[in-house]
């Protein structure tokens, strides 16, 4: 397949998968999009040529840069001996004890290669290690251990399965010749990271002191760092390139522990993009893992050597083997901590969950991938499908143990397993203050500032600004509908869909008998009437017959790109002379929306009628509703559109900042944490941001 249709298929497959995770909470993406993978190789035929020798650049450059510049954390620090033991020494011992079990339950593959596979499988997935240890309460030593350790294992697993895959190659290995050139890419991979990745800081520096402190221009050129590092590392130095992304990634984020940036815009730039790329990567590398399947599975079935079913436990062999060794290892950390009296008692069960959060992901999968088709010699890499097959394999059963597992271990069962290509979730948990009252949620609170936007905007509303205010209001009412779902009961929720369908019936009758009056007074045309009677008919059916979602969506007709368009396409359908039916339909909407507000004032005063048994966001939705459509109808003479566009602006700015004071007020009263007036600030600067960007175009 051509690279540009490749890529457009990846990307689109990845985008599904997410989709498709939105609904099936309790798979791990990185499943459904192996699965995806899977359908589209065996249905369409759909074959990726891979070559491996930008592979490695192409996913593990990137990918290690970013968990470089996610590292050093205080907690971590403080821990750097035993993570850099578990990440060296568990490693080495996993690829040396691990190949050679490979090798004695697999007699027929090569021990070189059983190496190479026990290497590629020590590395594990940092963020599906961190969401299992957290959820599963570790002790906070051993939580701190094995989130370190899976951030820079994935330099020491790659850098042996370099080894035991040239070893496979040449034919040749020689542990002095090893030894020392481990020692050599390694001290040199980590100068040249740390070198190349100052001498760039350098150039960043002497660039913004002549001026040239463009935010896109610094974001890219941060994107491209760790494959220029990469590639001088391993091409010129030829040293070991994974160390060296490891370092730089490491160093760039040490420096960027400020206080105060200086372009915080940068790094706000920087950090969503290099989302995108994580995002991206890790779903391209399993969605090729599902389309590769077929292949190493069509191999193996046609391998004479074994069956198909020895191939899958094999992988099941080797998914234990590498869980008795991590699980081996904990237990043994655990003791020597307790004998020094620096940690508690030693636990199965937490050396147990330890191993399990070692769920294997992208960097195993771009490794094994990556191992050539032929050796030195021009013969076929010896049992390569078989160790692509395990290696799949072992990734999809330490997903599924893990999710498994994780409603077991986890008091919030339903929290799925997260991985590096999750959707990111910036949701702020419900806690309790120090007192032990239950704090707002995050819905709760953004629905109050808005509320208090909303406000501001009511206050500032003049005769000349009105039409903008109400625009304005029926989002804002919109958005508050949308969040009280999130945090409102059910029964709540009925209640009041129930009373906005009642409210806006005698809407609709009101509607139409304005319409009757109009067409019998002859003040519009017979097709205006015909027309705009069907259309409030039908208007009234959707709302009754439709669920919530549905029937806050018709209530959101007000906004302006919906209303102009049906509005324009009535017009040009009903008659040749526009201005005509232009000023019937601005006479109707005008008429039929007073009339609709006067109807709802005279049945909320029936003495039949509970005013109070109606939700009062409801009626203040629907009257603003019918005020947007009088401003918008009063004239046909409409404001242009950049002073509609300043009144907007303005309107936003006020909006703005009484949010920000909203969310200063609910901190002050101890109904939010600083935590979610954090989250609760950066979405107003968001909001900010998006207000300044318009402005912005306008000028």
């Amino acid at each position: 397949m051509p690279i540009v249709e490749a890529v457009i298929l990846l990307t689109t497959l990845v985008l599904a998968s997410n989709i498709i995770s939105h609904y099936l909470t309790f798979i791990p993406v990185s499943l459904i999009q192996v699965t995806l993978g899977l359908v589209i190789a065996i249905v369409f035929n759909v074959k990726i040529e891979l070559e491996t020798d930008w592979f490695l650049l192409l996913f593990i450059a990137p990918l290690l840069f970013n968990d470089g510049r996610r590292f050093p954390k205080q907690e971590l620090w403080k821990l750097r001996g035993p993570i850099f033991a578990n990440a060296i020494l568990l490693v080495f011992i996993t690829t040396i004890a691990g190949g050679f079990l490979i090798y004695l339950m697999i007699p027929k593959m090569p021990l070189p290669v059983a190496i190479a596979l026990a290497a590629i499988l020590s590395p594990t997935d940092p963020v599906a290690v961190q969401s299992i240890s957290k959820r599963a309460k570790l002790p906070d030593a051993i939580l701190h251990l094995v989130s370190g350790e899976s951030l820079i294992n994935d330099a020491s697993g790659l850098i042996a399965f370099k080894y035991a895959v040239a070893a496979t190659v040449t034919g040749y290995f020689s542990l002095a010749h090893a030894t020392s050139d481990f020692l050599y890419i390694s001290l040199v991979g980590l100068l040249a990271g740390l070198i190349l990745m100052l001498a760039i800081e350098l150039l960043k520096d002497i660039l913004r002191r002549q001026g040239i402190n463009d935010v896109v221009f610094n974001a890219v050129l941060q994107i491209i760092t760790p494959f220029v590092i990469y590639l001088i590392t391993e091409e010129v130095a030829h040293a070991s390139g994974v160390i060296a992304v490891v370092a730089s990634g490491a160093l760039s984020h040490a420096q960027e522990n400020r206080l105060i940036e200086d372009l915080p815009e940068l790094r706000l730039v920087t950090e969503n993009t290099w989302d995108i790329i994580i995002y991206l990567l890790n779903g391209i590398v399993f969605v090729i893992l599902g389309i590769e399947l077929p292949l190493a599975t069509r191999e193996i079935i046609t391998n004479s050597e074994f069956s198909t079913m020895q191939a899958i436990a094999y992988s099941f062999g080797a998914w234990f083997i590498i869980l008795v060794i991590r699980v081996i290892w904990i237990l043994i950390y655990q003791t020597i901590s307790y004998i020094r009296k620096r940690g508690k008692k030693p636990s199965l069960r937490v050396s147990l969950l330890s191993g399990l959060s070692g769920v294997r992901g992208a960097i195993t999968m771009a490794g094994v991938l990556s191992i050539p088709l032929v050796t030195s010699t021009g013969a076929e890499f010896p049992e390569r499908a078989l160790a692509l097959f395990v290696a799949a394999g072992v990734i999809i059963i330490s997903l599924v143990v893990a999710t498994i597992t994780l409603p077991i271990i986890s008091p919030r069962g339903g929290q799925p397993l997260q991985t590096r290509d999750s959707p990111i979730n910036e949701e702020v948990e419900e806690v309790e203050d120090e007192e032990g009252n239950t704090l707002i949620s995050v819905e709760e609170a953004k629905a109050y500032i808005m509320r208090l936007a909303v406000s501001k905007i009511e206050e500032n509303r003049r005769l000349t600004n009105q039409r903008a205010a109400y625009d304005l209001i029926l989002d804002y009412q919109f958005i508050i509908r949308r969040l009280e779902i999130n945090f409102r009961d059910d029964e709540l929720i009925q209640s009041t869909l129930q009373d906005e369908i009642t409210l806006r019936r005698v809407g609709y009758n009101s509607e139409l008998d304005s319409l009757e009056q109009l067409y019998k007074s002859r003040q519009i045309s017979r097709n205006s009437y015909l027309v705009v009677g069907n259309r409030i008919r039908r208007s009234e059916r959707r709302v009754v017959q439709s669920s919530g979602h549905l029937m806050m969506w018709s209530l959101r007709n007000g906004r302006v790109w919906g209303r102009q368009l049906v509005r324009n396409v009535r017009i040009w359908l009903m008659s040749d002379d526009t201005a005509e039916v232009e000023a019937d339909i601005n006479l109707i909407e005008r008429e039929g929306s007073k009339a609709a507000i006067k109807a709802l004032s005279t049945y909320l005063a029936r003495k039949d009628v509970n005013e109070k048994q109606f939700d009062n966001q409801a009626i203040y939705h629907l009257v603003i509703h019918y005020r947007n459509r009088i401003e918008r109808a009063k004239s046909t003479e409409q404001k242009s559109q950049e002073v509609y566009q300043k009144q907007i602006n303005k309107l936003r700015t006020l909006a703005l900042g009484a949010e920000r004071n909203g969310v200063q007020s609910l901190l002050e009263a101890g109904n939010i944490t600083w935590q979610m007036a954090a989250s609760l600030r950066e979405y107003i600067n968001y909001s900010e941001n998006v207000l300044m960007m318009s402005v912005d175009d306008d000028e």
